[in-house]
């Protein structure tokens, strides 16, 4: 079987990226293994993945199936006060920001919608495993899969695309690097979804909360439809294990202590989803791309999920990666060592830059607030509308790599005083 572009994974990365190059007439295969969408997290999506989804013609789809509309993110703090306020903008680098909304979702019906959206569009959907890549020294040439009967068949193509999220299938093929781990990859979150619970009254009903009790332990509130809403906290791993609770009983009390005003939204909690749990989420894979093959969203990098960018860097990748992939096939196929370095350079800054405001925002909350709400406001509010890929940095970033790196200096000095101390005793 050939094909122009392979894309291993039918989530928000891989049938976005279908639908994008499905514009360019290019012939593309999507290859995932589930029969039906899984329940996944990552519901609460961000104002550049509402305008991805205007951009792909989707967004009456979105209105029909009635998702409820988020205009924002509100981060209360441990005591349920000093909340702060984050609005969902647009942003044009002709006009600048511009009000708009997006929405939250759930999962499964989200990533199903796409999916048909995707076949639809004359994307080719194999329900299959993809099980091995087709290498040609160091170029990659298509991808062995064994479909659901249980036949195993080779697909040839130009370009293969991993889009199958934390599975990484190029890294556990050995395409790419091994996962290096990320700055938060000893926490463990754990959730459900519940009924019952307390909303901002009117439009401002379907926004999306965060609660934070301290670093790195903080918990979310996301509204699914007019009864469910999504629930998780977030714990550093050794706290977790200390309370030796079932995930079940572990939730059920954080929920109750974690922030007052969390308890006051769940005056009874009734779940009505099974609790899970996930660790160690945090990672990065360094040169993603080369030959025949690039990766899209967390195949190569998955950062924390603290003001969901996840799906954004899906699909935002997804479109990028559409663009680099055209551009390839209209550069005749040309043999550069590396036809997506560019690409790859592109997605590094972008993640990079939000690596730096999520670090701000947890190694240093009191500088942070500080900077995002009275000295950079709107840099903040741009860089949540997804202005986070330009080669220069905004001011407001600018300041937030400086108290980082003061915080590194300040760090490596205690450490070094620390083994001084140590040696003199």
């Amino acid at each position: 079987m050939k094909t122009d572009v392979a894309i291993i994974g039918g989530g928000p990365g891989g049938s976005a990226a279908a639908m994008f190059l499905s514009q360019t007439g290019l012939r593309v295969t999507l290859i995932e293994k589930a029969q039906s969408a899984r329940y996944h997290i990552g519901e609460s999506l961000t104002g550049e993945c509402g305008n991805c989804l205007r951009t792909l013609g989707l967004e009456a789809e979105m209105t029909s199936r009635r998702h409820p509309v988020k205009y924002g993110v509100t981060v209360y703090g441990p005591r349920g006060k000093n909340a702060f306020w984050v609005p969902v903008k647009g942003w044009h680098p002709e006009s600048g920001l511009f009000d708009t909304h997006t929405w939250s979702v759930r999962r499964s019906d989200f990533d199903h919608m796409l999916l048909t959206a995707a076949a639809a569009r004359g994307v080719s959907v194999m329900q299959a495993e993809a099980i091995a890549p087709l290498l040609n020294g160091d170029a990659v040439r298509g991808v062995r899969v064994r479909t659901n009967g249980g036949t195993v068949e080779d697909i040839a193509s130009e370009v293969l695309v991993d889009a199958s999220g934390q599975a990484t299938f190029f890294s556990n093929t050995g395409v790419i690097g091994e996962k290096v781990r990320g700055n938060y990859d000893r926490q463990v979150a754990v959730f459900s979804q519940v009924v019952g619970g307390i909303r901002d009254p009117g439009a401002a009903g379907g926004n999306t909360l965060i609660f934070y009790r301290q670093k790195h332990h903080w918990a979310w509130f996301i509204p699914l439809d007019d009864q469910v809403t999504s629930v998780g906290v977030v714990v550093p791993a050794d706290y977790y294990r200390s309370k030796n609770e079932s995930k079940h009983q572990f939730l059920l009390r954080e929920l109750h202590q974690l922030n007052p005003e969390l308890a006051r939204r769940l005056p009874k909690i009734e779940f009505v989803e099974e609790v899970r749990g996930i660790s160690n989420y945090s990672y990065r894979i360094s040169n993603f791309t080369g030959k025949g093959f690039l990766c899209v969203g967390d195949s190569h990098r998955f950062i924390d999920p603290v003001f969901s960018f996840g799906v954004f860097f899906a699909m935002k990748e997804a479109e990028y990666a559409a663009s680099a992939i055209a551009s390839f096939f209209a550069d005749s196929k040309g043999e550069q060592p590396n036809p997506f370095a560019d690409y790859q350079r592109l997605c590094d800054r972008g993640q990079d830059n939000v690596q730096d405001l999520i670090d701000a925002f947890w190694q240093h909350p009191y500088a942070f607030k500080l900077l995002a709400h009275h000295r950079y406001p709107e840099d903040i509010i741009h860089m949540f509308a997804g202005r986070v890929y330009e080669e220069t940095p905004l001011p407001g970033l600018v300041a937030m790599r400086a108290i980082n790196e003061r915080g590194r200096k300040n760090s490596v000095a205690h450490e070094c005083a620390g083994r001084i101390d140590s040696v003199h005793q």
